[in-house]
């Protein structure tokens, strides 16, 4: 099978992950950070400008589109929630390839209401398709769309449903599984779904000092994708969780160094840059924030937290870190940019609209697009300035994917290929 080979900048870690050099193979992209160096990407487009092809997705999904060679996967749930399916499209054409019902339940399970039952982004290694339901189960497919191995064997509660996003590192797929009753990271061999470690949160104790039971009740839960990077040439997995975040080692899901925070439910994945980790936490719940630490040992001590900030931070969107610049934009639709040497605020600007969609950056330009189908492209930078406003039809959640010189962007009902005509 030819592999496509794009021009994105891979650190040493990544390439080891993605051997493979696919255009977009998981959740935010190449480097899990959402970036790409793609050149003649459009900044404006239409119903009836600069689209390549707009297909529908069969069922109901909020999943990321991922890219492979010559293949767009999502996944996507029917009959209420009841059957699980992933689906395949056609790069260039945007033609429905494969639509294999993965799982099936009799009992969908609770979901938020702004949430669906096929939001874990699925993740590519080149042979193989990942697709992850949370509690649900885990499938992997192969690139004709047969299945391979199914799990269903961890039980936790997600009341608000599943949203974490499974990783690849070397042969092993990492699941983040924060549930109300039970929180733990576990492993399985890529190649035949079994468990190869399995680690239980710990620095939950705060949890439990919840004075209201029904808070004390769902306090534990939690959102986030992991993230893996290379320190002084050690891997570091990055999880947050309820009430702290924890690095892991990815081998052996031994915890390295872990920082308290308050709240718990946290969505945004972390970055790293500047020799510090970027984590979305929360100084108290529902006030979200984020924090600069130096990566260390045991508990991070006071020194190791460089900087704080917590205006304006979304709870579900991550946040975007170029260079010594991060990036975050709110729920509700105000945009920031921060110092991400000093935490210092830079500007802070209203887009409008209601953001879910983690913002990417393009090349020097940053695309963040909000629920109502309206994408705002500001150039990256110290000063805000707006380059382009956008607007497509439906209800758009997921985060875009880039890949063959083009932006596919994911409605509620469809899959946009959108590149200069």
């Amino acid at each position: 099978m030819k592999i496509l080979v794009p021009l994105f900048a891979f650190t040493a870690l990544q390439l080891h992950l993605f051997a493979a050099s696919l255009p977009w193979p998981q959740f935010r992209g190449p480097d899990g950070q959402g970036h790409s160096d793609a050149k003649n990407i459009p900044t404006e487009w239409s119903e009836t400008k600069n689209i390549a092809w707009k297909m529908p997705v069969p069922g109901e999904g909020y999943s990321s589109p991922v890219i492979g060679a010559g293949q767009v996967w999502m996944t996507s749930s029917h009959d209420g929630g009841k059957a699980l399916h992933a689906v395949c499209l056609d790069l260039k054409s945007g033609k429905l390839l494969h639509d294999v019902k993965v799982l099936t339940t009799k009992v969908a399970g609770p979901k938020h209401k702004l949430n669906g039952y096929a939001s874990p982004t699925p993740v590519l290694d080149g042979e193989r398709i990942y697709v992850h339901f949370g509690p649900r189960g885990t499938v992997c497919l192969d690139t004709t769309g047969k299945i391979v191995w199914k799990n269903t064997d961890f039980k936790y509660n997600v009341i608000q449903g599943a949203a974490s996003s499974p990783i690849l590192y070397k042969d092993l797929l990492i699941l983040t599984c924060d549930g109300i009753d039970h929180q733990f990271i576990a492993a399985l061999d890529k190649r035949t779904g079994k468990m190869k470690w399995r680690q239980t949160r710990a620095h939950l104790e705060a949890a439990e000092k919840e004075p209201s039971p029904s808070r004390r009740r769902i306090n534990k839960m939690a959102y986030s994708t992991p993230l893996v990077q290379n320190i002084n040439g050690k891997p570091h997995m990055i999880v947050s969780g309820a009430f702290h975040s924890a690095a892991f080692d990815p081998d052996t899901g031994k915890e390295l160094w872990w920082f308290p925070y308050t709240g718990f439910s946290i969505v945004g994945r972390p970055s790293y840059g500047n020799g510090l980790f970027y984590i979305v936490g929360s100084i108290r719940q529902d006030h979200f924030c984020i924090f600069a630490v130096k990566p260390g040992k045991g508990q991070l001590k006071d020194s190791q937290r460089v900087w704080q900030f917590s205006t304006g931070i979304g709870h579900v969107p991550s946040p975007l870190l170029l260079g010594k610049e991060i990036y975050a934009v709110h729920d509700g639709g105000v945009a920031g940019c921060i110092d991400a040497l000093t935490g210092k605020e830079l500007w802070r600007e209203r887009l409008g609209g209601n953001h879910d969609a983690s913002p990417t950056e393009i090349n020097g330009k940053l695309y963040f697009v909000n629920r109502e189908g309206k994408t705002t492209i500001l150039a990256a930078g110290r000063e805000f300035k707006v380059l382009s406003k956008n607007e497509l039809d439906g209800v758009f959640k997921a985060t875009p994917a880039i890949a063959d010189g083009a932006l596919f962007l994911r409605s509620a009902t469809h899959l946009y290929r959108i590149e200069q005509q």
